[in-house]
Parts: structure tokens; sequence; C-alpha cells
């Protein structure tokens, strides 16, 4: 995370750029309460990469499945009386009943949210369910017809490749005529990013087709037209640095979302990096003697990883049995288990190896 600073990318009011309102996380939040569609079978997701479409074809594909939206909350202004705002980001259709994927930060703490198709027709959200510690949030309107969808492709971090063109596609600037997009690359996979003081979002894909404040929630998408991330966040100190949330992370989350109350995700309690060369260079203190595995560098108070035992610098090789040599792989790890069960993790301290058990549990709502 080096010494970067991570910005929301999602609020606008009157054409400037402000901080998104964080007015609750908790991830059951949901306009009207309870699940968005319990019955709801997922239609959305391709198991292997499409072929390569021109990108006139690409643009025709997913034009359609691309939504603004805005929104509005209360705040306060210096007598503490009541001021709306506004805010403006970005989503992507993923059933063609009406439910749209974009990030936790565009609609939390909304009053309302209104969606604009692509072909200018305008809804109010009858629902949305949001969950914090991914960014993720599923918002559901009623058309009178079933609309064009776009479809995830599953495990895109093992399926795309380092400098691999992509398209970010979204409501950059709020700019009125319709979606901007940009053309780039992959940049880098399995990024971990810290959005604010409680969430580290991990399984990141790096790019650097320009992502703009009001792309928020736009997907990015392969030049087979199929989304390969949900574009999230931007480094405010760089250039042609920006982030998206894999479909790793966002297939099962959506899943949740739209057929449950809330997210259901064993929690551990730590924020990881992979070990490489370059981690073990740059961080001395920790004087890691490993070559792979998860570097553990933070432990979250009271949390299941810190009743253990776990510290800052401990690089974890093994959880429940299951050899780790990534962030990416303790966290598919963490993902398998559910609140309650008891793993043993092996884990390196400097050049002592030791075994901890750790009983997972429910993730905090905040």
């Amino acid at each position: 995370m080096g010494k970067l600073r991570y910005i929301l990318i999602a609020f606008l009011v009157m054409g400037l750029l402000i901080s998104s309102a964080c007015l609750g996380r908790d991830s059951k939040s949901n306009a009207s309460g309870g699940p968005i569609s319990p019955g709801w079978t997922p239609v959305y997701v391709d198991e292997e990469v499409g072929l390569p479409l021109s990108d006139s074809q690409l643009v025709e594909k997913i034009a359609p499945t691309v939504v603004s939206i805005v929104t509005e909350w209360i705040d306060r202004d210096v007598f503490f009386q009541p001021v709306p705002k506004q805010g403006a980001g970005s989503g992507v259709i993923i059933d063609p009943h009406g439910y749209i994927v974009t990030n936790n930060h565009v609609v939390e703490g909304a009053r309302s949210v209104k969606v604009t198709l692509s072909d200018g027709r305008t809804f109010d959200a009858v629902k949305w369910a949001t969950d914090p510690w991914t960014d993720l949030a599923v918002v559901e309107i009623t058309p009178n017809e079933d609309l064009p969808f776009a479809h995830f492709l599953s495990n895109s971090l093992e399926k795309l490749e380092v400098l691999e063109d992509a398209v970010a596609v979204g409501n950059a600037l709020a700019l009125p005529g319709g979606a901007t997009w940009t053309k780039g690359v992959i940049s880098n996979l399995g990024r971990s990013i810290r959005i604010s003081e409680d969430v580290v979002l991990d399984d990141i894909i790096q790019t650097d087709a320009a992502i703009n404040p009001g792309n928020s929630g736009g997907p990015l998408v392969n030049m087979a037209g199929q989304v390969v991330g949900i574009n999230t966040a931007i480094a405010a100190e760089a250039e042609n640095i920006g982030f998206a949330i894999s479909t790793d992370t966002a297939i099962p989350v959506v899943n949740d979302l739209i057929t449950k109350e809330g997210v259901a995700a064993a929690w551990l309690g730590v924020s990881i990096l992979t070990v490489t060369p370059a981690i073990k260079s740059s961080l001395p203190q920790y004087q890691i003697s490993v070559d792979s595995g998860a570097l553990v560098v933070e432990v979250a108070t009271d949390s299941p990883a810190a009743k253990a035992g776990l510290q800052s610098g401990d690089v974890i090789v093994s959880f429940g049995g299951v050899e780790i040599t990534s962030n990416r792989k303790l966290v598919d790890a963490i993902r398998s288990h559910e609140s309650g069960d008891t793993v043993q993790i092996t884990f390196w301290r400097g050049s002592q190896q030791m075994q901890v058990e750790a009983t997972l549990s429910p993730r905090p709502s905040s």
C-alpha cells in the first residue's frame, strides 16, 4: 500500500468531488428490509473467456447494461439544519429483471436512489442491499420489460493476464450524454488496498484504464465484453492507477445480497499481503524467512486472529490444512469456512515455525 492515499471515486455535487456519505456500516442495510429476491437463480456468470470482440462490438454489447446512479441523502449545515445533497455513480445490470451491481459507497446512507438507463429511462430504486466490507451493493428497479444484462467472468484472477486489454465504463464526472469509455491494460492482479480505517479490500484488480469520479460501481470488462471487475477506487497521488473489485469477490457477495439478508462470511481479522522478494526487502523489521505465504500486516482488535495470538509480521503458510502461498489463497481458504469453525493455522514468526488454532467468527457489522 506504500505511501499512496486511496480515495473513493463515486460522489459528485455540482461537478465537484466530495467524500462519500458513511452514515452506517450495516451489511444488512436494505431500503425495504429483507433479501431482494430469496428465490433468485443467478444467470449472469460465464465459466469460460469469450472470443474477443471488435471495439464497436464491445460497445454495442456493454453500453445497454451500464447505468448511471444518482443518490440523495441529508447532511447538516453549520447550524445543524438538514441540507439535501446529491451524489453520482455508476452500475451494471446483471439480471433481466432489473438487478444492478454497484459500490457500497455509491448508495450507502442514501434516502433515495435513481437509476438512469442508457436509453434515458429513469427508475426509482425499490430496494438496495450493501456490504461495506467488500464495497459492493445491489440495487433493484422494476422495469416493465426484460433488460439487457452483462455477464460476469468467474475466477477472473486466474483467467486474466497482466498487460491484457481492459475497458472501464461509467458515469465519469456525471457528464451528460451517456457513459465514458476508457481503454487500458490489466496492470496487476490480487492487490490489497485500504479504503477506510475499517476496510481493506483484497483480490483487487489494478488497471491503467482511466477511472474518474463517477466511475464507481461501473464495470471493468475484458475484450470479450465480460465483466471482470467493479470499479471502486483510484490512487490519488499517482497517475493511471485504478482499482476494481474482482469477480472472484463480487459473485458470491452479489448472490448473498440478493438472496439473503446479508453476506454470510467467516472472519479471521487480519490484513494481509503476499510474500514476494520486494515485500521481504521493503519490510526488514519483520525478518521474513520464507519465500511465499500471506504476510499479516495488521490484526484487528478482539478478532479471532488476535485471540489466537497472531501478530503483525507473521507469515501464514497453512490454514485448515490448505497450503497458503499468497494473500488470495488465504482469502479463499477463509471463504471456504463458516463462522464457528475452528481451524489450525501454521505460520512463521521470523525463523520460527508455529501453530495455533483460531475459531472464526461472523464478520462484524462495523
